[in-house]
């Protein structure tokens, strides 16, 4: 899979890292959504979400990974939208994401090199440098590419999060067994 020239990209090594992962932690805003945030007549906030990275969250459940979404936002919608997926840890509201990360990794007995993180600007950097597979869509913000171990072909909120699901999943030698269950 070949990748822009914005950051130093090692295919073999994302590989690799993607192999060893037993947990994912996704940022909402960007990520599992366009980024774009949605204002009514009553001020809620209205989120996009793609069906297909749901459901690539889902087969990482299933695959035994456990997934975790950490956002800087409160919102009703991110609550109804992670439990739909059935995520196994939310965190939401929060400011200091690399301490709501340290909680994730206390909670489900885990080191941070067997974590992963999908995020795009500079409030997922302290929990992108410090997990085992650092990831982020096509248009995050170059800093966090700059960083990161597997940039998606595709934005955010646009099929950004099925990809790299998809990669982890073939990295763990999953996908087809899983297509497969899919097709039976």
């Amino acid at each position: 899979m070949s990748h822009s020239s914005t950051a130093p990209f090692d295919a073999a090594a994302a590989n690799e890292r993607a192999a060893r992962l037993r947990v994912m932690v996704f940022d909402v805003d960007g990520v599992l959504t366009d980024g774009g945030l949605r204002y009514g007549p009553t001020g809620e906030i209205v989120k996009t979400f793609d069906s297909l990275d749901g459901h690539g969250l889902k087969l990482l459940a299933e695959a035994g990974i456990v997934t975790a979404i950490i956002t800087g936002r409160q919102s009703d919608i991110v609550a109804k939208r992670a439990a739909d997926l059935r995520v196994a840890h939310v965190y939401q509201g929060v400011q200091d994401k690399r301490a709501a990360f340290e909680d994730l990794c206390a909670k489900v007995s885990v080191t941070a090199d067997v974590c992963g993180h999908i995020g795009d600007d500079w409030p997922d950097l302290p929990v992108l440098t410090r997990v085992g597979f650092a990831a982020c869509p096509a248009n995050a913000h170059a800093e966090v590419k700059a960083r990161c171990h597997w940039i998606a072909h595709l934005r955010g909120g646009e099929g950004a999060v099925r990809e790299m699901c998809d990669f982890i999943l073939r990295a763990q030698g999953r996908y087809d067994a899983l297509l497969a269950e899919a097709l039976a």
